[in-house]
């Protein structure tokens, strides 16, 4: 069979199965079975494929079929221009947390120490690190989840300390210019209508904070005024109509309380400054 052939088949398959983007998946997850680029398919369409790649173009497609998601199939996401690895142990990096990113570098220009809470790939840690060149800490409970993140970091040349622990417990009081996190927000009551990519393959406790959605956050607020710097700043990825309910959470001690809309207008990034002068 050629690469065009199994091209034709795999998306084929994967659109009779109401797979999104079945082209570009079916493209994805050949060129992983064959350790090719994208553009190799279209400039050696009529190239055979060998045993042991259709073999392995076939239980990626069969993986994909059951639902399991591209990204762990290949072990690999972008993030703000960087490859990142990924695993059944990480919450799989999404292009909305760019703007997380991208607020905290602006609100925190010249912060020296930025902590990540909820780390998993290190895709926040390590581009903040690279990006800022300040010392930074990514926390995270899940000692797994923090063995991925430790390779993004090797291997994208990133300094980044990795502690595990629950949120900021093992961060010590006043010692931070930054806070950010993208924690865990899902109610347990929306676990039935999330995606099945979602429901069954992603990392539980990177998903669901308890029955309402909003026990992680009321914790990294009332963390966060022990572990900020005066004058500092706390970053924070927003779960789908939860901003109202975590604005209610800044209290008098907070200043410029800020919500950032993603590219669809929806409220993704809440960023608040802690009273003092830095």
């Amino acid at each position: 069979m050629t690469l065009h052939e199994a091209l034709l088949q795999g998306t084929k398959l994967l659109e009779d199965a109401g797979i999104a983007a079945p082209r570009l998946t079916a493209e994805v997850l050949l060129c992983h079975a064959i350790h090719a680029e994208r553009p190799f398919l279209y400039a050696h369409p009529e190239r055979e494929l060998r045993e042991v790649e259709w073999i392995h173009y076939g239980r990626y497609l069969h993986e994909r079929l059951t639902g399991k998601p591209t990204q762990y199939i290949t072990g690999r996401q972008e993030f703000y221009g960087r490859e990142f690895r990924v695993t059944p142990d990480v919450l799989i990096p999404r292009p909305e947390t760019e703007l997380v990113v991208e607020t905290a570098l602006e609100v925190g220009r010249g912060a020296r120490r930025i902590v990540d809470v909820g780390a998993g790939s290190g895709a926040i840690a390590v581009t903040l690190q690279l990006e800022a060149h300040a010392t930074v800490y990514g926390t995270d409970i899940s000692s797994a989840a923090l063995a991925v993140a430790a390779e993004n970091a090797k291997k994208l040349g990133a300094r980044v300390e990795f502690l595990c622990c629950d949120l900021m417990s093992a961060i010590a009081s006043r010692s931070m210019d930054v806070i950010v996190s993208n924690p865990p927000y899902v109610p347990e009551a929306e676990r039935a209508s999330l995606q099945r990519e979602v429901r069954d393959h992603e990392p539980e406790m990177a998903l669901f904070a308890g029955p309402t959605g909003f026990e992680i956050y009321e914790r990294l607020v009332a963390e966060a005024e022990r572990v900020l710097c005066p004058g500092s700043w706390m970053v924070l990825e927003l779960g789908y109509k939860s901003r109202d309910r975590v604005l209610g959470m800044f209290g008098p001690r907070w200043r410029d309380v800020r919500v950032v809309p993603d590219l669809a207008g929806i409220p993704r990034v809440l960023a608040a400054r802690m009273e003092g002068e830095r």
